[in-house]
C-alpha cells in the first residue's frame, strides 16, 4: 500500500504490543489519524525520540488495512518544555484530548491544527490555566459546539444578569425561565468568555481576571464538556492532581 506524507501534531501516545506505540495525531492535510509506530519503544529505533506527545513533525506514513504505520519523521518543534513541566503537561494534555474528541477521523481541520500549535506555544509562556481555558472555548467555537451565552436558550431574549447556565440545554437561562438546580452565571463570566474567544494568539495582550470569575468560567466549561461528550475527560483529573485547584478571589493574570 502507498506511503504518504503529512504535517502533524501528536495528540496522544500509548504503548502498544511489546515494543510499539499507538499514536493519535492531528494532520493538517488529513485530519485526525490513529497510527502505529512499530518498534518505537526500542532504544535504537529511529522513531523513538519522535513519538512523544505534543511533537510537531513531518511524517511519512504507510497506509494499512486497519491502521496506518509511521515510517519516518522529521521534527519541526519538539515542545519539550510541555513534557518537562507537570503543570504545562497537564494543560497541554487537556487541549490535546479535547481536540482529539472534537475532531472526527480523517476530516481535515486546518484551523484547529493551527490553533493547537499556537496554544502549545503559549502554554509554557503565559499562565497555562488561562491559555487552556481560552483554547478550550476557541476549540469549541471552531468545532461548532460553542454554547449560547448571550441569549436565553429557553425564550431567546437577550440574557440579563445575574442569570443561570443550563449545560443540557446548551447555554444561558434568564431568571424568568427558571433556574432550579442550574449553575449561576454572572456578567463578569460572560465578558471573560468574550475576551477568551477574541484572543489573537499573534498578539494576545495582557489582562487580569478575578479568581471567582475564573472558577465560574471553568465550572461552566467543565460541566458543559461532560454533558456534550457524555464522559469526563481524563486530562481534567490530571489537572486536578497536579494543580489542586482551590477557590480564590486573587486575580489571575495572563502574562
Amino acid at each position: 500500500m502507498a506511503q504518504y506524507q503529512t504535517e502533524a501534531v501528536l495528540l496522544a501516545v500509548r504503548n502498544f504490543g511489546e515494543a510499539d506505540r499507538m499514536v493519535t495525531l492531528l494532520s493538517r492535510e488529513f485530519g485526525k489519524i490513529t497510527a502505529v509506530a512499530y518498534g518505537s519503544r526500542r532504544p535504537r529505533s529511529r522513531l523513538a525520540a519522535g513519538m512523544q506527545p505534543f511533537m510537531h513533525v513531518d511524517l511519512s506514513l504507510q497506509a494499512g488495512k486497519n491502521l496506518d504505520s509511521v515510517k519516518q519523521y522529521e521534527a519541526r518543534n519538539s515542545f519539550r518544555q510541555l513534557r518537562e513541566d507537570l503543570t504545562c503537561m497537564a494543560y497541554a494534555t487537556f487541549l490535546a484530548e479535547l481536540a482529539a474528541e472534537l475532531c472526527p477521523e480523517r476530516q481535515p481541520e486546518p484551523q484547529v491544527f493551527d490553533l493547537l500549535l499556537q496554544l502549545f506555544q503559549f502554554v509554557s509562556r503565559r499562565n497555562p490555566r488561562v491559555v487552556a481555558l481560552a483554547g478550550a472555548w476557541q476549540l469549541l467555537a471552531l468545532a461548532g459546539y460553542l454554547p449560547e451565552y448571550r441569549h436565553c436558550v429557553v425564550c431567546s431574549r437577550k440574557l440579563h444578569f445575574p442569570a443561570y447556565f443550563d449545560t443540557t440545554a446548551g447555554g444561558g437561562v434568564c431568571l424568568e425561565c427558571g433556574h432550579a438546580g442550574l449553575l449561576a452565571f454572572h456578567q463578569s463570566s460572560a465578558e471573560f468568555i468574550d475576551i477568551l474567544l477574541g484572543l489573537n494568539w499573534s498578539n494576545p495582550g495582557h489582562f487580569s481576571v478575578s479568581g471567582a470569575t475564573l472558577i465560574q468560567s471553568e465550572k461552566i466549561l467543565a460541566d458543559y464538556l461532560l454533558c456534550q461528550m457524555d464522559k469526563p475527560l481524563k486530562s481534567m483529573d490530571f489537572i486536578q492532581q497536579v494543580t489542586a485547584f482551590s477557590p480564590s478571589d486573587k486575580p489571575e493574570r495572563n502574562e
